[in-house]
């Protein structure tokens, strides 16, 4: 599938700033850069047409396409159609890790009924992208205590050990996904409107990562930035980001070195640190090694 938006300048940065860390080495003419993100090939041109190639395109495209293709009528028919999601009884699940080269991915899985989705309204619960780590250290106390929750941690070793060319990242999300997801709805048997998913893939793709799994929640609803429209996706953002900075701090008192999060600069800095003082086998360990961060650290990128 193939899919092209146009994007303006300011949504240009941004999604040059997103794929930084998986742009291509080659250089093509007239094209800015061009990067492989999971199933998904993209390719922004100088003139600022950009192109998504792979089964996922449209999920991809989606995610910047808004910027631009929505009118205020278009954007208010969303907003009145997504309200389904709000207001209701349900069980959600999201992610945080996936893009840090420290630090674990965790999944949780939360089920918010309709009786407190006004309590998470009144705590400001939404996508952890948007609030601070602050933010999340002081509230989720709270929240754990009257929302039911699963979660799913796998350490930067076990990635390694499980991520290879027939085991994609987004493979791993959706068994862990999955995982959450079952856990809670067979062990609460929570009665909801709906089973959310942010959709990070096409629904048919999902259930072909986790085909082989022995157990398959079904009835999911897929939803593109469902963080930002259902409290329990949100609710479950900010509690794994809750794990995921508290998994974080253990990992940096282990090593003895103050890791940086992200997968930027920094984090280059640090992982440099990190093989002078253990070796390159650490970072099999804590650092997720697929990332191009391992060849910028080894020196063996040419840039």
């Amino acid at each position: 599938m193939n899919v092209v938006i146009k994007v303006n300048d300011e949504v240009k940065q941004k999604m040059i700033e997103y794929y930084k860390d998986k742009i291509r080495d080659k250089k093509i003419p007239y094209v800015v850069f061009q990067a492989k993100d999971e199933d998904t090939v993209i390719t922004m041109y100088e003139s600022g047409k950009v192109m998504f190639q792979g089964t996922s395109a449209d999920v991809d495209a989606a995610m910047w396409g808004t910027f631009l293709s929505d009118t205020k009528e278009e954007k208010e028919k969303q907003k009145e159609k997504d309200s389904i999601y709000h207001n209701c009884s349900s069980v959600g699940s999201d992610e945080v890790g996936t893009g840090d080269y420290f630090g674990p991915i965790v999944v949780t899985a939360t089920y918010v009924s309709k009786e407190n989705v006004k309590y998470l309204e009144d705590l400001g619960i939404r996508d952890s992208k948007k609030v601070t780590d602050d933010f999340i250290l002081k509230v989720t106390p709270e929240i754990i205590k009257k929302i039911p929750y699963r979660s799913i941690i796998l350490t930067n070793k076990e990635y390694n050990e499980k991520y290879s060319k027939d085991i994609n990242m987004n493979k791993i999300k959706a068994i862990m996904h999955n995982k959450a997801l079952y856990q809670i709805m067979t062990e609460l048997k929570p009665n909801v409107d709906y089973i959310i998913v942010d959709e990070f893939a096409r629904e048919a793709r999902y259930y072909d990562y986790i085909k082989d799994v022995p157990n398959i929640q079904r009835g999911i609803t897929f939803v593109q930035k469902a963080e930002d429209k259902n409290l329990a996706v949100g609710a479950a953002s900010i509690i794994s980001r809750y794990i995921f900075l508290k998994e974080f701090d253990k990992l940096c008192d282990e090593v003895g070195l103050p890791l940086s999060k992200g997968a930027g600069s920094e984090v280059d800095k640090v992982g440099e640190e990190l093989v002078n003082k253990y070796g390159e086998e650490k970072l099999k360990e804590v650092a997720k090694y697929n990332f191009r961060n391992t060849q910028r650290i080894l020196k063996t990128l040419i840039f």
